[in-house]
C-alpha cells in the first residue's frame, strides 16, 4: 500500500461529513462546513506545492 494512497483516503474520509452537511444541513451549518472544507483543501494544496517544489528541484539538480 502506498503512503500517498493512505493519506488521500484519510483526507477523503475526513471530508465526507462536511460534504454531507453541505447537502443536508441548514444554511448556517452548511456555511461552517464549507469553511472547514476550504481550509482543509487549502492546507493540503499548500503541502503538495511545497513537496512538489522539492521534487522538481531534485530532478533539476540531476540534469545540471
Amino acid at each position: 500500500m502506498n503512503v500517498w494512497l493512505v493519506a488521500a483516503t484519510v483526507l477523503l474520509v475526513a471530508l465526507l461529513l462536511p460534504f454531507w452537511l453541505l447537502a443536508r444541513a441548514p444554511r448556517i451549518d452548511a456555511l461552517v462546513a464549507l469553511e472547514l472544507v476550504s481550509a482543509v483543501v487549502t492546507l493540503v494544496l499548500a503541502g503538495l506545492s511545497l513537496v512538489s517544489g522539492f521534487v522538481f528541484a531534485r530532478f533539476m539538480e540531476r540534469r545540471v
